[in-house]
């Protein structure tokens, strides 16, 4: 049994706006499996149909073997679920949030007690624990969420955007946490536009776009589908198109994709293509800022199935490198 599976998936809000249009996904038990895409391509509408937020316009779905349409309240005891605001009540302690949420998932009093210090252990908020929730940080508040999505042990997890906005450090300690709990069996469905950590941590990915999805797969399997190595080349203001034409005589090029003042290539040897590129831009007097030469990542994948890169991407990126993680 699939932990999910959709069939024709859709969403439609109007005649003109359709959030998700007739989306198939399989996630396996004990999978992590990362759902990209930029603003407004569908994510978290899917994640809300999935986690009975939201109704579906048609298609169907299963979670966890149960119906969507039919089962919803089976599917709300065996899932957890940490949408992108927290609610959390600023004025409880961390542990109080813990054992009212435990207590509302049905355990008594003293269960609720000794459930709440497991996932505080967990996250490790214990010494936080006897703290108001609004003095904690954005890293301390993520984790909060998390245990309490968690309290009534669920067999699937879903993660909208989990490390959205927090410094690199606390976006760390979030995913050793998510790590932990999917190496202990649980099923990780997460969605996120910081591809270098979906490449690093999903066994497989789907990018939806437009409210289709455009492509799926393992990172390894996405990254060896562009079949060729990347060539990224910035240039001066109002040069890309100039330069586009002039490039697309380049030996070996497969395809190529503008964005800003840099176009990106896709070529067959990228060493050989960099001195070409060089050689035709200098010799038609266009602006060269720079150059660079790389092997695909999930962020040419994305481009290329897409059409655009996914922003912020690049941002997370630098600064979890910046920040000596990864």
């Amino acid at each position: 049994m699939r932990a999910i599976q959709t069939e024709r998936l859709r969403k439609e809000y109007s005649d003109e706006i359709i959030a998700v249009d007739g989306i198939d996904l399989q996630v396996e038990e004990g999978e992590m499996f990362a759902f990209l895409g930029p603003n407004g391509a569908g994510k978290t509408t899917t994640v809300r149909m999935l986690t009975t937020l939201l109704r579906p316009t048609s298609g169907r779905a299963t979670v966890a073997g149960f119906d969507l349409l039919q089962d919803q309240h089976a599917i709300r005891r065996t899932i957890g679920v940490a949408l992108q605001e927290a609610g959390l009540d600023p004025l409880s302690t961390g542990r109080e949030l813990l054992q009212l949420q435990a207590q509302l998932c049905g355990l008594s009093t003293t269960d609720s007690k000794r459930r709440a210090q497991e996932m505080l252990e967990l996250v490790g908020l214990t010494d936080a624990s006897e703290r108001n929730v609004k003095t904690y940080s954005g890293g301390m508040k993520r984790r909060l969420d998390l245990a309490s999505a968690l309290v009534h042990e669920p067999r699937i997890l879903f993660l909208d955007e989990p490390t959205e906005g927090l410094d690199p450090a606390s976006r760390q300690s979030v995913w050793q946490e998510v790590q932990r709990l999917n190496q202990r069996g649980m099923t990780v469905f997460l969605t996120t536009h910081y591809l270098e950590e979906a490449d690093r941590l999903a066994d497989r990915v789907a990018i939806i776009d437009h409210g289709y999805v455009v492509a799926e797969g393992t990172p390894a399997e996405l990254k060896a589908s562009v079949g060729s190595d990347v060539v990224t080349v910035h240039v001066g203001y109002g040069m890309v198109e100039p330069a586009k034409s002039l490039l697309s005589t380049l030996e070996g090029l497969r395809e190529t994709r503008t964005n800003g003042s840099s176009l990106t290539l896709f070529v067959e040897d990228g060493t050989q293509a960099v001195a070409q590129v060089i050689r035709l831009l200098d010799g038609a007097n266009v602006e060269l800022g720079a150059v660079s030469v790389a092997q695909p990542s999930l962020d040419e994948v994305f481009l290329k199935a897409t059409g655009s890169r996914l922003e912020g991407a690049a941002a997370a990126t630098s600064e979890d490198n910046s920040d000596g993680n990864h």
